[in-house]
């Protein structure tokens, strides 16, 4: 993504990460929708079950547009206790500070990506920009940990979050927007330049921005982004700017 249109974001940012965390917590914090640190619970967004499902959308053709995925989150279990220490001293691109995170951070090259390794046996992988590639990567990771003398297992794949884009090609007028869907929106420009969407169905959450940019987060399987997208852009039409 061009780091001029969208916000600043970093998948190997370290410091955003406590000795306290859990792979849990790590994969909770990657998008997946609901209070989070990034994004916090909105007032008027409540449980209630006579909360309709999604919102009235107007009828529509089809948006003519596929968001691109730009990040897939997954997970494993490499089924064996690690040692950290070694595996810092012996594996190539990997680093270990127990006092700022309880991980070892690894990089590959190909695909691209970044591994959280913790001494439990569980893994996260973050950076891949298909589901072929996140499993490939994570595969990579566990042989990487293999030929080091741990009996490694690869079970309970699992994709985490997808993190999708794309580019309406309008810009759009959030304020009007947040007032019509008050329910599933918050919009603060002195805090976030992006109105946060949360659609329930599916359980999506959309950063949308007045340019037209849109990123989409909080999918486990890639129908979802497509689905919320077609789901929102009839939307996005209706506030256009003139």
């Amino acid at each position: 993504m061009d780091g001029g249109q969208y916000p600043a974001y970093s998948q190997n940012q370290p410091s955003l990460f406590s000795p306290a965390m859990t792979p849990g917590s790590i994969t909770s914090m990657a998008g997946v929708p609901g209070p989070s640190p990034l994004f916090p619970h909105t007032p008027g967004i409540t449980n209630d079950p006579r909360t309709p499902a999604t919102p009235a959308t107007p009828a529509s053709e089809g948006s003519g547009i596929t968001p691109t995925l730009q990040n897939i989150v997954c997970t494993v279990n490499l089924n064996c206790k690690l040692d950290l220490k070694k595996i810092a001293l012996h594996a190539r691109n990997a680093e270990y500070n127990p006092k700022r995170f309880a991980a070892v951070i690894m990089r590959i090259r190909d695909p691209r990506t970044t591994a959280l390794i913790f001494s439990s046996g569980k893994m996260v992988c973050t950076g891949a920009k298909s589901e072929e590639l996140a499993k490939l990567a994570a595969r990579k990771y566990a042989r990487i940990v293999q030929k080091l003398g741990f009996p490694a297992k690869f079970l309970d794949f699992k994709i985490q979050n997808m993190v999708g884009s794309c580019d309406v090609k309008f810009p759009i007028r959030l304020e009007g927007l947040v007032l019509t869907h008050g329910q599933f929106s918050s919009y603060e420009p002195e805090l976030f330049p992006g109105l946060i969407y949360r659609m329930v169905k599916p359980r999506i959450v959309l950063l949308i921005f007045v340019s037209g940019k849109v990123v989409l987060t909080g999918a486990k399987v890639r129908s979802e982004i497509y689905d919320a997208f077609e789901n929102i852009y009839p939307i996005l039409k209706g506030f256009k700017k003139q």
